[in-house]
């Protein structure tokens, strides 16, 4: 029966694999995870040059009373000043995640998914940087923290970025939207 449908112009499967597939949009959208990484990157990294050159060793500057403060603060340790003794630790998992990120990339046909991983890598690379360059040494360097909101912890843009980055990806898994574009319904 294929036979005859191939003769009179009917497509079977095999014909379709053969068609021509659409255009890669993958150029956009990591083009769109990089761009976004530069940018958070950047941001983060600007941010903790003026902190340490105008904050740091001075008295904390009240923004929205005692409500939201800028303070430099020297974090060697993870999220809330926890685990100071596992820096290096911390400096393998951010190497990781960017590695795993831009391994990813390559398979990136969502635009969403982009914007995610893209604050995940800029915010990774921004304490990657301060792990690396920052005292008292390479791999153990203690990162710039001056976002100081009353009861909670002090951190920078790059956390920021990460926490974003991360409930976007959450948000985008919980709508069934896969990094490749597909959206599936569970």
């Amino acid at each position: 029966m294929a036979e005859a449908e191939r003769i009179i112009g009917t497509p079977d499967v095999d014909d379709e694999a053969a068609a021509p597939a659409e255009p890669p949009k993958g150029k956009r959208k990591i083009a769109v995870l990089f761009a976004v990484a530069l940018v958070a990157y950047l941001l983060d990294l600007g941010s903790k040059l003026l902190v340490v050159a105008k904050l740091e060793h001075h008295e904390p500057i009240e923004i929205i009373g005692d409500w939201l403060k800028f303070e430099a603060v020297r974090n060697p340790g993870a999220a809330f000043g926890m685990g100071e003794a596992f820096t290096i630790i911390f400096t393998f998992i951010a190497a990781t995640v960017i590695v795993v990120i831009v391994r990813l990339a390559r398979k990136l046909y969502s635009g969403p998914w982009a914007i995610a991983l893209g604050l995940l890598l800029g915010g990774a690379l921004g304490n990657l940087t301060d792990r690396i360059f920052r005292s008292p040494g390479v791999f153990e360097g203690a990162v710039v923290d001056f976002i100081a909101p009353a009861h909670f912890a002090v951190f920078n843009l790059a956390d920021s970025a990460i926490v974003c980055g991360g409930v976007l990806i959450v948000l985008l898994s919980f709508k069934g939207l896969d990094p490749d574009g597909t959206v599936h319904k569970d």
